[in-house]
């Protein structure tokens, strides 16, 4: 193949990819620069505010759900709980973005979770290059004497969605079974106090 052909076919894949058919899916890797910086983020003032801000908007949302911050959105339905973080409504630092989606994922890991996916996506859409870094966790689940699983919160999934390079939102939601196999899962607000520390 020569390259004009080479280059004729990236550009067709490009055109033609999508969030399942992506043109680029890759591990999630952090670099040593990266994981020092998530580390000094980690004792940082910014990341107390940031998730002082969190705490405060869910407490906010329980309380007045209309007097949320438009930057905030939270889900609420009988299966999935979570919340979305939107980054171009200035209260959160899109430099944060990457750092508060790691920070999350490991909070969550602590509460008896593994990793089931933990990937990167990449495809063209309308003109704007988006990509996703997504964590899926799953709970170590167990049985009780009466046979059903403890389920704890049900599946974690963390996106961070960057359109061209520039991170737009970051989805956490906890999507648990409802059938008779499972306990009921634990309440959202554990969960989200657990993270929020």
């Amino acid at each position: 193949m020569n390259v004009w052909d080479y280059f004729k076919n990236l550009f067709q894949e490009a055109e033609e990819s999508s969030p399942f058919k992506p043109l680029i899916h890759e591990a999630i890797k952090r670099n040593e620069k990266e994981l020092a910086q998530y580390e000094n983020w980690k004792s940082s003032l910014d990341r107390r505010r940031t998730i002082d801000w969190l705490n405060d908007q869910y407490a906010i949302w329980q309380a007045l759900p209309d007097d949320i911050d438009d930057s905030i959105l939270f889900l609420n339905t009988p299966s999935s709980k979570g919340f979305a973080v939107h980054f171009d409504k200035g209260k959160i630092s899109p430099d944060q973005s990457s750092h508060l989606l790691d920070f999350i994922k490991e909070r969550v890991l602590t509460l008896n979770y593994r990793p089931q996916v933990s990937d990167t996506r990449t495809w063209s859409e309308k003109k704007v290059v988006k990509t996703i870094d997504r964590y899926y966790l799953k709970p170590r689940t167990s049985r009780t004497p009466d046979g059903k699983i403890k389920q704890i919160f049900g599946n974690i999934t963390l996106e961070l969605l960057h359109k061209d390079n520039t991170p737009f939102n970051l989805k956490f939601s906890a999507t648990a079974y409802n059938d008779r196999l499972y306990h009921p899962p634990l309440e959202f607000q554990v969960l989200m106090n657990s993270i929020l520390q």
